[in-house]
C-alpha cells in the first residue's frame, strides 16, 4: 500500500510540473558532434545547465569529422541525433536526413589562399583542398561561380579536415577551403595566407545554415524525443547567446580536448541565435525561408538529385522547432 502511494505522489509532482508521462520518460541518446564551437555551443550548454536532465534525457557525445560522415553513422544505427554544418544540408534535401532543429547562421567557412594567392581568380591552375559532401565543398563552388570559374579551373584535391589543415600547413596545396576551427588555425599559423571568401561574401545571394537531424524514420516514430530534446538546446541556446562566450568556451574546450583561447576565438564564427528566436521564426516564415533560400542555391549549383524538388517542409520538422518553443 505504502509503494502504491508513493508511485501516486510521484505521478501527482508529475502533474504538478507540467509534465506527461511520455515527456518523463527517460530517454539515452547517442549524439554526433564535430570538435568547434559552433556544433558544440548548445549542447554543452543545455548539459551543463541541467536542460537535458529536466527532460529525463541522457547523452552520449560522438566526435565525428564532418557532416556526411555522421549521417552515414545514423544509416548504420550507431547515432541518434546530431549536428551538421551547410554542406551536409543538400543530403537532408536529397532525403536521406531529416532537419528538426535550426541551430545558427553560420559564418565560419573560409576559402583560403597561400602566399602570393590573394584573389579566386589567381587559382587557375593551382592545388586546391577542399572536403566534398561538406560546408568546404560549398564554399569552394560558390566562390569559383561568383568569379566565372568552375572546379575544372583548379587542381582539386579531396580531403578530410585534419589532412586539409596539415596539407595547407606543410605547403602541399597551394589553397584550401575549410571550416572553423581550421580556417583560423590556418590564417593565425600562416602569416602570409589570405581569406578569399567567406559566408558573408554570399549574404546577398544564400545563406550557411546549421542544424540538428536524424533520420527520417527516427523523426516519425519519436517526435516527442525530438521536442523535448529541442526545447532542451532551445534553453542552452538561450543561455548561451546571452554573452556567455566565456563559460560556453570552457566548456567546449574540455569537451573537445583543445585550448581554451582557440575555442573562445570562434565566438564570431556566427549569427548565434535563442531559442526563441528560432521558434518564433518557425512560426512566422522566417526559418522556412531560410530553408528555402538554402534550397535554391544548391538547386542552383546541380546538388539536388530529387525530381520535382520537395518542398521544405518535406524534410524540416518545423512543427517540432514551434511546439519545442512553447
Amino acid at each position: 500500500m505504502k509503494k502504491l502511494l508513493s508511485v501516486l505522489l510521484a505521478l501527482a509532482m508529475l502533474s504538478i510540473a507540467g509534465l506527461s508521462l511520455a515527456e518523463a520518460e527517460p530517454v539515452t541518446l547517442n549524439v554526433a558532434y564535430m570538435p568547434n564551437y559552433g556544433s558544440l555551443w548548445a549542447i554543452e550548454t543545455a548539459i551543463q545547465k541541467g536542460y537535458l536532465a529536466e527532460e529525463n534525457i541522457t547523452v552520449n557525445l560522438v566526435e565525428f569529422a564532418d557532416g556526411p560522415t555522421i549521417i552515414a553513422a545514423m544509416e548504420s544505427g550507431s547515432i541518434d541525433v546530431g549536428y551538421i554544418g551547410q554542406g551536409a544540408h543538400k543530403l537532408c534535401i536529397n532525403g536521406r536526413a531529416t532537419i528538426f532543429a535550426l541551430s545558427h547562421v553560420s559564418n565560419g567557412d573560409a576559402l583560403i589562399g597561400g602566399a602570393g594567392i590573394t584573389s579566386v581568380e589567381d587559382l587557375k591552375g593551382k592545388k586546391v583542398a577542399y572536403s566534398s559532401g561538406s560546408s568546404s565543398e560549398d564554399i569552394l563552388i560558390n566562390s569559383l561561380t561568383k568569379y566565372g570559374m568552375t572546379m575544372d579551373d583548379i587542381n582539386a584535391f579531396d580531403m578530410d579536415a585534419s589532412a586539409i589543415v596539415t596539407a595547407m600547413l606543410s605547403g602541399g596545396v597551394d589553397a584550401c577551403a575549410t571550416w572553423s576551427p581550421n580556417s583560423l588555425k590556418i590564417l593565425e599559423e600562416m602569416p602570409d595566407a589570405t581569406k578569399l571568401t567567406d559566408n558573408m561574401t554570399f549574404a546577398d545571394q544564400t545563406v550557411s545554415l546549421a542544424s540538428w537531424i536524424c533520420m527520417p524514420k527516427y523523426a516519425e516514430e519519436n517526435r516527442d524525443i525530438l521536442v523535448r530534446f529541442t526545447r532542451a538546446l532551445f534553453k542552452g541556446m538561450d543561455y548561451a547567446a546571452d554573452e556567455h562566450y566565456d563559460e560556453v568556451s570552457t566548456w567546449v574546450s574540455t569537451q573537445t580536448a583543445t585550448d581554451y583561447d582557440s575555442v573562445y576565438n570562434q565566438r564570431g564564427d556566427a549569427e548565434w541565435l535563442t531559442g526563441k528566436e528560432v521558434a518564433e521564426g518557425a512560426a512566422d516564415g522566417t526559418v522556412e525561408g531560410y530553408y528555402l533560400l538554402q534550397r535554391d542555391t544548391f538547386v542552383a549549383n546541380g546538388a539536388v538529385e530529387k525530381d520535382p524538388v520537395p518542398a521544405v517542409s518535406d524534410y524540416v520538422m518545423l512543427d517540432v522547432m514551434i511546439e519545442a518553443g512553447k
